[in-house]
């Protein structure tokens, strides 16, 4: 059943050719101020990976890559969920430097994914990876980097604005940080995305931090998979959106495990069974960087700059009937 809405009185603030057009200046505007903010090189990345190095990510673990097999050599390939594991490998090929860094487009297909305002079985987004030092993995610069990012998101939406001042999107540059615990601990009674709404709301722009370990309820705020963010150094950049009324989830991020990280997070999710895999091995054995990075849904950043109130405003995918008949019944244009 369709879970799309769309808010009483909606309309887009920019026509369909228009909405089109600002897309491409968000998109060039964005990495710009990125790759200035990041130090990042913008590298090619695979749509697909063999499913036998280890390097595709298997998102909370039960999402079914696509799989597919090639004639010419006789194996499998699956398309990428992300390329959390495969920049990381890329900064160590390519010789990347500490405090140097690239970023990517990954388009893949979650076709497990369910569908309502925010969700489409198209994913789209930047990723980027940069090598860190010992004594930058930390939480301090973790934050550093977090408003570096918001604040590129920021500056582009100024620059949007000037281009078309009928939009009337407010973003808060000012960021609050707090872990998942100490967020059920202010809302004990609430789910987490409940947590998440009602504290963005308040604060405007929030980095919620510590995602995938066990809380003290004894759930997780949310899942992550056990082999590529450090759970103690992680989070999620999430803005109030106030088309939609509630909080827009922009990045998943953080700091990467190392070698100590990595093998208690295996332990704890139950996936010692990946340690074969060639990136693990060579994770295990100190054999590469030390990284951060995340992915920063493109999809997701335009319908929060440009006001939308369906992610098929802005990318073109496919829909359930209801969705279309919802969509249409408003007014709203699905790409």
């Amino acid at each position: 059943m369709s879970k799309v809405f769309i808010p009483e009185g909606y309309e887009s603030e920019l026509g369909l050719y228009e909405t089109q057009t600002a897309i491409g200046m968000l998109k060039r505007t964005f990495e710009e101020k990125l790759c200035l903010a990041l130090n990042l090189k913008r590298v090619s990345a695979p749509l697909f990976v063999d499913p036998e190095t280890g390097l595709n990510d298997d998102l909370s673990g039960v999402e079914r890559a696509v799989r597919f097999d090639l004639k010419e050599t006789g194996k499998d390939a699956v398309v990428v969920h992300s390329l959390a594991k495969w920049k990381r490998m890329a900064l160590k090929t390519y010789g990347f430097s500490a405090g140097e860094g690239l970023y990517t487009d990954m388009n893949a297909i979650r076709r497990d994914e369910e569908m309502d305002n925010l969700h489409s079985v198209y994913t789209d987004q930047w990723d980027w990876e940069k090598i860190i030092t010992r004594e930058t993995r930390n939480e301090t610069y973790l934050k550093t980097v977090v408003k570096a990012i918001v604040g590129a998101i920021c500056d582009t939406l100024d620059m949007l604005k000037c281009r078309y001042p009928q939009l009337t999107v407010e973003l808060s540059r000012e960021v609050k940080f707090i872990t998942s615990q100490e967020l059920e601990n202010l809302y004990p009674e609430k789910t987490s995305k409940e947590r998440e709404n009602a504290y963005v709301k308040e604060h405007k722009t929030a980095f919620i931090m510590q995602i995938g370990d066990t809380l003290a309820s004894g759930k997780p705020h949310d899942s992550r998979a056990p082999d590529y963010d450090d759970w103690s150094l992680n989070g999620d950049i999430l803005f109030w959106d106030e088309t939609l009324g509630c909080a827009i989830e922009i990045s998943s991020m953080g700091i990467r495990v190392d070698e100590k990280s990595l093998d208690a997070q295996l332990q704890k999710a139950g996936a010692d069974e990946r340690r074969k895999y060639p990136f693990h091995k060579a994770l295990l054995a100190g054999e590469l960087p030390l990284t951060m990075g995340g992915g920063i849904g493109q999809s997701r950043l335009s319908m929060l700059l440009l006001g939308k109130a369906h992610i098929g405003e802005v990318q073109v995918s496919l829909w359930d009937e209801e969705t279309k008949r919802i969509c249409a019944e408003h007014g709203v244009v699905l790409l």
